[in-house]
């Protein structure tokens, strides 16, 4: 009869595997919000300053807005 010793950690390729994969991920997260803040910078600007105050804000707000956006 054979026996098999399954307590043995896997080294190297999963570890590997799941690090690129965290990478990646981390990676697109960091686009997609830059993404975001972008649009968000955009879509403000394009607002007329009355606009704007409606919602509280002046011009020189919109970068500040768009990076709290970005850095949440």
């Amino acid at each position: 009869m054979a026996a098999f010793d399954t307590s043995r950690p896997a080294y190297g390729s999963t570890s590997a595997v799941s690090g690129f994969f965290a990478f990646i991920t981390r990676a697109y997260g960091a686009v997609v919000a830059w993404n975001d803040a972008r649009l968000t910078r955009n879509s403000l600007a394009k607002l007329s300053d009355r606009e704007l105050e409606d919602i509280g804000l002046v011009r020189g707000d919109i970068d500040s807005v768009a990076q709290t956006a970005f850095f949440r």
